[in-house]
């Protein structure tokens, strides 16, 4: 296989295969011309088909045949007004997000595919070329640890048909971002430095150099504020590089990353502070209910692998690594100093993972086929003392691993020129050997309680099916079924019961939850006529032991079976080269079907959300218009299964950035939430006693109207 060759035909025809095959609403935005777009890394997705005239022509479909998938480009995220990865990924119909910590450069804020309220994070598998990110811990998957002019592009599949490829987590949907390579570009580099809102001062840097097969590109970044909020301080430093050998029958890479981040909790806003009774949410919004919390992280990344090509149409792809993630979290009583220590956090979480498989695009009975098998093992080993105090004697020493083999199958046939049908399946084993060294002397440990050691093997299976006829080159319609799988995490477990009952007494703890399942089934249209592109779907998901976190009593529980269905559409506007539109929405219901709460909305999920923007080139690239807004309808709180609270208030923003380029320099000015809205997008209820908790919540506010400027060159 001349990988080369193959590298080039993706960079021709990957907008195209962008406009035809996938539902992408930024695809469009900011199109280049075939010799700027960048080769697709065969190594860095599973969703690419190779090309095989699968899909009614040779361009490449970079999505699974009867889902949803949408592709974010480098131009859309570098051209974007949005101010965080997370904000990027919001524009795409069914995706939701929940921000707790000031919107700080979208520093951990959760994404939620298709309504899975406080356990988004945890039911949307997140990966970084085709490798998971999704840890063992609760922590999710923080973007702002990603360099963002690093990233190539990202991909969005909604729905749960991403399991059989990637397995766990995959519930709502999986978010996989392929970040640059060298390979094919000039010996360049580019400097930017920026600064806004909150004394935001920002410093980016990249470079990309080539000599023959070999290739290096390096990315990097400085962020500090001092954030929204009192207690609210961030500093971030992101890099990652990679060296990379391509020769037309074989390609090798080691890819290296790292990050280090700080920041302040300041808690939520209550509106009716103990004692007071006033509403700190109007008087002091910008205050902090702890004033010394804080949650510090640093990560190390390194992945190798290589992709080889053993016949015309079979390429071998092998790459693995080892991911070490160090949290240190400090929590305090009291709003006035000396505080008071209630408990710390000294986490180290170390994974190592090998991921072979095998891609064929060879015919099958004379009738065009794509095969993807291979082998997912994961090795996950955390380690977490929580003493009272920094340097203590700790309560508790967590030690957990999780140790995850899984192989799969897919594949996908042209069964007529106008037909595609997709069938796969995966089988998993999941070992979990969990031990909590619980020290009763230790300060704070006379009234806890010890976990009681757990050794389990479990075996879960995901299964996908799916269809798409194309009527013509403007209509095709698709539809799939898909069952999919999540495994409690770590901090799931640690937490998976009161620790005391009614009358404070230790319960001993068992790290016992149940694995969620679900089933979902979707069908859609595709639409191209003329200027207007189209894609419009409905979905339905049932799902069992839903795993949920209790924010006021803090433990974790599998729910009754619960439903999400609803749709999405997303619709693009071309009228010149110059001037596009793009818009989404999407309807969304998340309900509980059996047990005392049937009926009843899950919480944190809003029902509808909407969002539509418009790129227009304004001089030749020397000024570009970019404007976003984006609505959520109003959702319920965090622990209000009973739907009996008030609602968080619906909401939305509207995002502006001017930019331009001359010759070797280039600047933007941003402005984010013009209108100066006065929102938050989580919160959580007080449901003690009915009615007099009505109107009694803790709320997390967002920043208002901010601004950013960057300036920059290229050499």
């Amino acid at each position: 296989m001349n990988l080369h060759h193959r590298s080039t035909t993706i960079g021709r025809s990957a907008l195209a295969a962008c406009l035809l095959a996938t539902t992408a609403p930024f695809c469009a935005a900011h199109a280049q011309t075939p010799q700027q777009l960048q080769q697709i890394n065969v190594d860095a997705t599973r969703l690419y088909d190779g090309g095989t005239g699968i899909d009614g022509s040779n361009a490449p479909a970079l999505r699974i045949v009867g889902a949803a998938t949408t592709v974010i480009t480098r131009q859309e995220i570098a051209g974007s007004p949005a101010q965080s990865i997370q904000d990027i990924i919001a524009q795409v119909p069914g995706v939701q997000v929940r921000t707790l910590f000031g919107g700080v450069d979208g520093a951990r804020s959760s994404v939620d595919l298709r309504g899975y309220g406080a356990t988004g994070s945890s039911n949307t598998l997140v990966l970084i070329n085709g490798r998971r990110l999704n840890d063992l811990d609760l922590q999710g998957v923080d973007l702002a640890a990603i360099p963002r002019d690093s990233i190539e592009r990202i991909e969005v599949t909604r729905g749960n048909s991403g399991a059989v490829l990637y397995g766990d987590n995959a519930v709502g949907g999986v978010i996989n971002i392929v970040t640059r390579t060298g390979v094919g570009l000039p010996n360049q580099a580019r400097i930017e430095g920026g600064f806004g809102s909150f004394q935001r001062r920002e410093g980016n840097g990249s470079a990309t150099v080539s000599s023959g097969p070999y290739s290096a590109a390096i990315f990097g970044n400085i962020v500090d504020t001092d954030g929204y909020r009192q207690n609210n301080t961030y500093r971030q430093r992101n890099g990652s590089g990679e060296i990379r050998y391509t020769t037309t029958d074989f390609s090798a890479f080691l890819s290296l990353s790292g990050d280090d981040q700080r920041l302040g909790l300041p808690g939520g806003r209550s509106t009716q502070e103990f004692g007071t009774g006033i509403n700190q949410l109007l008087t002091n919004r910008r205050g902090a209910a702890t004033p010394f919390d804080y949650g510090d992280q640093q990560g190390l990344n390194a992945t190798a692998g290589f992709t080889k090509g053993l016949w015309n149409g079979g390429d071998l792809i092998v790459d693995g690594g080892v991911r070490q993630k160090t949290q240190q979290a400090g929590f305090f009583f009291g709003t006035v100093p000396p505080p008071i220590p209630g408990n710390y956090v000294d986490t180290d979480l170390t994974t190592y993972s090998i991921t072979p498989r095998l891609s064929i695009t060879n015919p099958l009975f004379g009738l065009p086929s794509r095969i993807l098998t291979g082998i997912d093992y994961y090795d996950a080993n955390y380690n977490s003392s929580r003493p009272q105090a920094r340097g203590g004697m700790p309560v508790h020493i967590y030690d957990l691993q999780q140790k995850s083999l899984g192989a799969y199958w897919q594949q996908t046939v042209g069964i007529l020129s106008t037909t595609d049908v997709s069938y796969g399946g995966r089988i998993q084993r999941i070992s979990l050997d969990a031990r909590d060294t619980f020290n009763p002397l230790a300060p704070g440990g006379f009234f806890d309680s010890g976990h009681a050691p757990l050794n389990k093997d479990e075996t879960q299976h995901a299964l996908h099916a799916g269809l798409e006829h194309r009527f013509n080159q403007n209509f095709a319609v698709f539809g799939r079924a898909a069952r999919a799988f999540r495994t409690p995490n770590v901090d799931e477990r640690v937490a998976s019961g009161p620790a005391f009952d009614a009358f404070f007494n230790p319960i001993p703890q068992t790290f016992g939850l149940r694995i969620q399942t679900s089933y979902d089934y979707e069908g859609g249209i595709r639409l191209k006529a003329g200027m207007l592109e189209v894609q419009s779907s409905v979905y339905d998901t049932y799902l069992k032991n839903e795993l949920q976190f209790d924010p006021v009593n803090f433990f974790n529980r599998n729910l009754d079976p619960t439903r999400r269905y609803g749709s999405e559409t997303s619709a693009t506007l071309r009228i010149n080269e110059g001037l596009l539109f793009r818009g989404g929405i999407a309807l969304t219901r998340a309900v509980f079907r059996e047990g005392q709460f049937r009926g009843n909305d899950v919480p944190l999920v809003s029902p509808l959300t909407a969002s539509a923007g418009v790129t227009w080139n304004i001089w030749q690239r020397y000024l570009v218009f970019d404007a976003t807004a984006r609505y959520w309808s109003q959702r319920r709180f965090d622990n209000d299964q009973s739907n009996l609270q008030t609602k968080i208030p619906a909401n939305g923003t509207v995002d502006l950035r001017l930019s331009g380029e001359y010759d070797r320099l280039f600047w933007s000015f941003t402005v984010n939430n013009l209108f100066d809205a006065k929102y938050y997008d989580y919160g959580i209820a007080r449901v003690v006693n009915f009615p007099t908790d009505v109107g009694v919540f803790n709320a997390y506010p967002l920043p208002g109207r901010t601004f950013l400027l960057k300036a920059g060159f290229r050499l």
